[in-house]
């Protein structure tokens, strides 16, 4: 580069020798549309319902006043059902486009834990988070350490808390109603309604638990690992730097 082209580049910030030399962007379509979406949505149902739920487990002190002037609980509870419904049905919808999506939809899905070539790169991921391999796979959909984390830890826990939240819910609406018909029995297999509700406030704490990691981990994995995590999530692209 000659003197004169140089210092055009730093006053311009064009350099097209150093783009012509550059290594490649290679990226890979990956989730669709209605994913992301779902994706985000779902983030912000769970949102409300962790705060909405520790209220209701946890109601704040009594307001002064008449009680028709203060419906603080009653807003809440109202967020806290609603943001139910959108968790429900956000996972019906994300179950129909594991079926006629693409097959990175369907990962969420199942987990081949009869695979030993599974396992072998589940161990090398944790090798990876622990810091002690200096570089992960290249995984165009979810690494196996995710996907065993999604599956296990936000599915499997996701369909419980769902069971136990409708039939609490169905409790308050009182015999007869679709969701007492639908979930009514899930009170008589734990008990009595007040297991129901310790079994679903801890059932918070877990999702609340496996979005403090799955959040550090898509981070991680977007500084230091080799491909992208937070952008693939809002593009659809999952783009390799090397």
């Amino acid at each position: 580069m000659s003197a004169t082209t140089e210092k055009l580049s730093h006053a311009t910030g064009i350099d097209e020798g150093a783009v012509a030399h550059g290594r490649s962007i290679k990226s890979v379509y990956v989730y669709e549309a209605p994913v992301r979406f779902w994706h985000w949505i779902n983030a912000l149902a769970i949102t409300v319902l962790a705060l909405t739920g520790y209220f209701i487990g946890s109601p704040l002190p009594t307001q002064p006043g008449e009680a028709s002037a203060n419906y603080l609980m009653g807003y809440i509870r109202f967020a806290h059902f609603a943001a139910g419904y959108v968790l429900a049905v956000g996972l019906l919808g994300r179950t129909y486009w594991a079926i006629v999506g693409n097959h990175h939809a369907r990962e969420l899905y199942w987990v081949p834990l009869f695979t030993r070539a599974y396992w072998v790169e589940v161990l090398g991921m944790l090798k990876w988070y622990a810091f002690v391999s200096p570089r992960p796979g290249r995984y165009v959909g979810h690494n196996p350490l995710a996907r065993f984390a999604m599956f296990f830890g936000y599915l499997v826990l996701t369909l419980f808390m769902i069971v136990t939240g409708f039939a609490l819910y169905g409790e308050g609406a009182q015999m007869g109603s679709w969701q007492e018909r639908l979930f009514g029995w899930v009170i008589p297999l734990f008990g009595q309604s007040q297991d129901v509700h310790t079994w679903h406030h801890l059932g918070m704490w877990g999702l609340v638990v496996f979005i403090i990691l799955h959040v550090y981990a898509a981070i991680r994995e977007d500084i230091m690992g080799r491909s992208s995590v937070v952008s693939t999530m809002i593009s659809g692209h999952r783009t390799f730097k090397d």
